[in-house]
């Protein structure tokens, strides 16, 4: 079994085009509106921004916290700032030999949006 697509709340398609495309540094894959559909590529999944869909809670991985904050800018509302939330000793829910980093934000449409990064341990 594998994941194919997450859903999440967008009342603004193009405000969360926008949002979503600087945070994750590439354009929409595709945009149906109506009825309200937005979509990006998640290296194989589907993140769906929907008119109709629920708030949820997303976790999306990212190479580097901190950078992903300043690729957003100083309109996008941090939750909670970047820090580690674990440490990784052996491969079990990461790679072994670093520190799990999280940060949340509110996206443009007021979903809350985790960040991840594994950044080696120093």
């Amino acid at each position: 079994m594998r994941l194919v697509q997450v859903a999440q709340r967008a009342s603004d398609l193009p405000r969360a085009a926008d949002f979503y495309a600087a945070l994750l540094g590439t354009p929409p894959t595709a945009m149906f509106d109506p009825p309200g559909l937005l979509f990006f590529d998640l290296e194989g999944v589907r993140l769906l921004l929907d008119r109709g869909a629920p708030s949820s809670l997303i976790y999306l991985r990212v190479e580097n916290v901190d950078a992903a904050l300043q690729r957003l800018g100083e309109n996008v509302e941090v939750v909670t700032p970047p820090h580690v939330i674990f440490t990784h000793e052996d491969d079990a829910l990461g790679p072994a030999g670093h520190d799990e980093w999280h940060a949340f934000v509110k996206d443009s449409e007021g979903n809350t949006i985790g960040l991840i990064e594994f950044r080696p341990r120093v």
